[in-house]
């Protein structure tokens, strides 16, 4: 098939195929001799002549573009067919200057051509129709994984951060490719029923703070009245134990609101303070008994030191005993030169709690078994890897042999390790 092109048709020559007539008339030449066209008052005839040639190149233009919309395989066969019918009629009825024949010629061509790029048209919306199954499926997969999203946040309890997930997910719901009807119907459903059940949640956790805060609220306003009512006493002891027993009490009331919390936290303190400070001044008032107090303190430390280092946990224990009985019954002393005393004391105490915490250990028998497993595991693998060696060097794998061989000298160390603290057991 010749290639169909604008300049198959258009013409080089206006004189080759028109001419104008002295009174003006534009002709046509044809293979059937000459064809009036028009004419075009008050131009010169090179104007006129022109004029109608324009309007032939407009048509084969036409022509030339179909050809090429056809060849890209931009447009619907049916759609080209009724494209070459239209421009039958309009070069029947052309009046214009410019090889008619080629230009029929041109036309005529279209439907093989048509026909020869079918394949092309098809193949191209198959191709879109393949490009939009894509579109869909990542719409879909994108908007499924919203929805994914959405359901596992139903059952959070992180109530701040996941409010402004949600919104974010709605937002990008928002924002992504629509589906099919029925297809964004369902997953809408998912998604709008998973917020749902995490506002409902949500409000009923808060429904619930505020009747727990209430609650709170009325148990401290009791705990203060009752501090308020203990601030001026002069019961020294059992004061200070009500007022233990009060802390004890408001931290077990838990958390109310912030500003409760705040109002009544500020009259409990003022109250135990009032009640410290002048337990503390009758405090100071009984100094000679605490400097009694601090040398008998001084000398119970440096007995409970002596018991350091251990070397018999049950002598120790009830000296530590007989000791902590004294320690308990002496009277106060200084606060600041008890401190150091009693970091001293605890310096003991831990001592012999790590010493209990060690018989105890090394006389476990769950943990003996424990540690005997670990040795036997350990002594297995180094046994296992060596017979693989021996192996590997029989069968001329000599890198393998070595592997193996790395292997087994690693678990040895683990072995020895865990070797010496089976060791540490005692029957």
């Amino acid at each position: 098939m010749e290639n169909i092109s604008p300049a198959s048709a258009l013409i080089g020559d206006p004189s080759k195929y028109g001419r104008v007539a002295e009174d003006g008339t534009v002709y046509v030449i044809t293979g059937e001799g000459e064809k009036a066209v028009g004419s075009y008052p008050g131009k010169t005839a090179e104007e006129a002549l022109a004029y109608f040639v324009r309007k032939f190149e407009a048509l084969a233009s036409e022509v030339a573009l179909l050809a090429a919309r056809i060849k890209s395989g931009a447009m619907v066969p049916s759609d080209a067919h009724a494209a070459v019918e239209k421009l039958r009629s309009q070069v029947k009825n052309l009046n214009g200057v410019g090889n008619l024949a080629a230009l029929h010629l041109s036309v005529e061509q279209i439907p093989a051509l048509i026909d020869e790029h079918k394949a092309m048209y098809e193949a191209r919306k198959a191709a879109e129709a393949a490009a939009k199954a894509v579109k869909r499926a990542e719409a879909l997969a994108a908007k499924e994984k919203i929805v994914a999203e959405a359901e596992m946040h139903a059952l959070s309890e992180n109530w701040k951060l996941t409010s402004e997930r949600l919104k974010s997910l709605l937002d990008e719901w928002k924002k992504a490719p629509r589906l099919d009807k029925k297809s964004d119907s369902e997953l809408w459903k998912r998604f709008s029923a998973s917020r749902n059940k995490f506002d409902k949640r949500r409000r009923q956790h808060f429904a619930g703070l505020l009747a727990q805060q209430s609650q709170v609220k009325s148990a401290k306003d009791a705990i203060v009245t009752q501090a308020e009512a203990l601030a001026n006493s002069t019961d020294w002891v059992n004061t200070a134990r009500k007022y233990k027993s009060l802390m004890d009490q408001w931290k077990a009331s838990g958390r109310g609101k912030k500003s409760d919390d705040a109002k009544l936290w500020s009259r409990f303190k003022t109250a135990q303070d009032t009640f410290f400070a002048a337990k503390n001044a009758d405090l100071e008032k009984r100094q000679g008994s605490m400097a009694e107090n601090l040398v008998k303190r001084e000398a119970l430390i440096v007995e409970f030191e002596a018991l350091l280092p251990i070397s018999n946990l049950e002598e120790t224990k009830k000296k530590f005993r007989d000791l902590d009985n004294q320690w308990r019954k002496l009277g106060p002393v200084d606060r600041v030169k008890r401190a150091g005393l009693d970091k001293r004391f605890a310096v003991v105490a831990q001592a012999l709690e790590e010493a209990k915490q060690e018989h105890f250990r090394k006389t476990d028998p769950a943990a003996k078994a424990r540690a005997n497993d670990v040795v036997s595991q350990l002594a297995e693998a180094v046994a296992n890897y060596e017979r693989q060696a021996e192996k590997a060097e029989a069968a001329g794998n000599s890198k393998k042999a070595q592997e193996m061989r790395e292997a087994a000298a690693a678990r040895k160390l683990w072995l020895e390790e865990a070797q010496k603290g089976l060791s540490s057991f005692t029957s």
